[in-house]
């Protein structure tokens, strides 16, 4: 998919080909299974070309991440666990991203949560403490 993306254009499995091997070496027809996965899953969509197809993205970039971070966390046991565990992994930019599309989205606010606290006394509010666990 970054080829499609770095290219925005309709690209063939010969052009992707050809790009990745300046980096290392791939076969055609493992390309060409990729593009053809892609495809499948509806990522990309494709249009003949004489012989050959050419592809085009259907998603951006962020929507295709977003789909796999969903499709990740879906497979969960425990939602709240992978969020934590998510969480935990981020480096301070991307918490600092995670805070900046929360307050874009805005989520819903659920009747208990018109107090901004979401029922949680102060005492137990994660945002009113530091990083040390005080406030």
């Amino acid at each position: 998919m970054t080829r499609v993306w770095k290219w925005n254009r309709p690209v063939t499995v010969r052009e992707v080909l050809e790009d990745l091997q300046k980096e290392r070496s791939i076969a055609y027809t493992t390309v060409m299974t990729v593009m053809d996965n892609l495809h499948q899953k509806g990522w990309v969509r494709r249009e003949s070309e004489g012989r050959a197809y050419r592809y085009e993205a259907v998603s951006t970039r962020a929507a295709y991440a977003a789909a796999l971070m969903n499709e990740a966390w879906s497979r969960s046991d425990n939602a709240a666990a992978a969020l934590v565990a998510f969480f935990g992994m981020m480096s301070e930019e991307q918490q600092q991203a995670l805070q900046d599309a929360m307050r874009i989205v805005q989520l819903p606010q659920t009747p208990e949560a018109d107090d901004g606290n979401a029922g949680t006394p102060a005492d137990e509010n994660p945002a009113s403490r530091d990083e040390s666990g005080g406030r």
